[in-house]
């Protein structure tokens, strides 16, 4: 858990993009092989969680990630926990009925913030008082840290599903003090990783930056907390065909920084989402194998130039095509892996900039298949600029074949109040998503390793 990516590493990393594993720059459009056309599907969706506000009423509630804690006995009992980011997180039934709001609360720390909570995960089966216990696992921008919440066995059937239990005077993840971290370039995306007869680890990313940290959890002056964290950078710069060298643009100090990610918690493989670069493969732990880009958003290669001005990166050459794949539109936002049986099922990944999703194999070089958009039936409202998202292969409630929960913003269904910013979450059957676009379901425990 502590090796570093190396600087020689880094550095082979970023001249040289792994794309499926064959190590080759950047090929120029007319030497690369033309692809069959990815599938495209449109699906549906009938159940949306209520509206969060951005505003003061609302309690400044902005939706962002959510997670699915799959009950162990009791389908009906599974949870939808979600991050609203100064408004805390929201607990949902899988029939999107609100259970419990927790407001962001100050850190347990002597220099403790109010909370802005950005994104969530579930650890199964963490030993914590004596017990084993299913935690909520949050990245607390405001903190720089993880926030830990215990989930109730009973699930949706409890009075209070969540209890927060995180250690006090856990350490920074990216920032050396307390000034650094009110910069704001602190704990962004997150991911739980349990191997196979090893300790329990979280995968974080830096906002504003290409790094990467895992953080092993451990049990401390009674709470759950964290230590021995490790930090790698993603490459963020790439050399073209052309002999240029591609950085994507941000404004000044900005890095072009990852959030969504998840981890393959049978082989350790974890996929990361470079917002305006792509989709990566890094094998953990860090330094076990060169990173690898899957994929690239659209614009890829496209030389762009901030203006101060107008605050927006525009294109050098308006005629330029750039080097990049066919179906990410920046961002490359929420990702999650669906779980097949013998190594096989499905990467998701939220493409933010045209309201769709992607779709790859699990196995291999993860092989495109295609995309799909949400549209919404019944009073729900198609799905915009999803950011997050989760998806369980196992049964929960009437998604009896499987679920994806993902967010939604601007929500814009009928009864959103008019002149407020709104988000929420939409739940869409797998089965849907299988039968649109010709994809295998299996609901076996065995497949996710958490539950077999």
């Amino acid at each position: 858990m502590n090796s570093l990516l190396t600087g020689s590493l880094a550095a082979a990393a970023a001249c040289a993009l792994l794309l499926g594993g064959s190590a080759a720059a950047v090929a120029a459009p007319s030497d690369r092989p033309e692809p069959a056309a990815p599938l495209f599907a449109t699906v549906t969706t009938d159940n949306e969680t209520p509206a969060l506000y951005d505003d003061d009423e609302g309690g400044n509630a902005v939706g962002d990630d959510p997670a699915i804690w799959v009950h162990p006995g009791d389908t009906d009992a599974s949870l939808v926990i979600v991050t609203a980011k100064e408004g805390g997180l929201r607990v949902y039934d899988l029939a999107d009925d609100e259970l419990q709001s927790l407001p962001a609360t100050a850190a347990p720390r002597a220099d403790g913030a109010v909370g802005r909570y950005n994104n969530v995960d579930i650890a199964y089966g963490i030993e914590f008082g004596g017990e084993r216990v299913d935690v909520a696992v949050v990245s607390d921008r405001y903190n720089d840290q993880l926030r830990f919440f215990t989930i109730d066995p009973v699930g949706a059937d409890a009075a209070t599903p969540l209890v927060e239990v995180t250690a006090p005077e856990q350490a920074f993840l990216f920032s050396p003090d307390r000034a650094t971290v009110d910069e704001e370039h602190t704990a962004y995306g997150l991911a739980v990783w349990q191997p196979k007869g090893g300790a329990a680890s979280v995968v974080v990313t830096q906002e504003g930056a290409p790094m990467l940290a895992t953080a092993r959890i451990v049990e401390v002056a009674g709470g759950l907390g964290y230590t021995d964290v490790a930090t790698t950078e993603i490459p963020s710069s790439f050399p073209l065909p052309d002999g240029t060298t591609w950085t994507p643009c941000n404004e000044p100090g900005i890095g072009p920084q990852l959030e969504g990610v998840t981890v393959d918690q049978r082989s350790g493989v974890l996929y990361a989402g470079q917002e305006d670069v792509g989709l990566w493969r890094v094998q953990l732990p860090f330094g076990s194998d060169e990173p690898k880009l899957i994929d690239r958003v659209k614009d890829f290669g496209i030389h762009d130039a901030y203006d101060p001005e107008t605050e927006e990166c525009e294109p050098v050459d308006p005629e330029a095509t750039g080097f990049g794949g066919s179906v990410l539109e920046a961002d490359a936002e929420g990702v999650d892996l669906y779980y097949g049986p013998r190594g096989t099922g499905y990467l998701i990944v939220s493409s933010q900039g045209d309201d769709t999703f992607a779709v790859y194999q699990r196995q291999g070089s993860n092989r495109l298949i295609g995309s799909f958009r949400v549209d919404g039936v019944d009073g729900a409202d198609e799905i915009n600029g999803s950011d997050g998202l989760a998806v369980t292969n196992r049964p929960v409630g009437d998604y009896q074949q499987g679920l994806l929960v993902t967010h939604d913003e601007p929500e814009t269904g009928a009864d959103v109040a008019d002149g407020r910013d709104a988000t929420n979450f939409s739940y869409v059957a797998w089965d849907d998503i299988a039968a649109a676009l010709g994809l295998t379901v299996s609901t076996a425990a065995g497949n996710d390793p958490r539950f077999g």
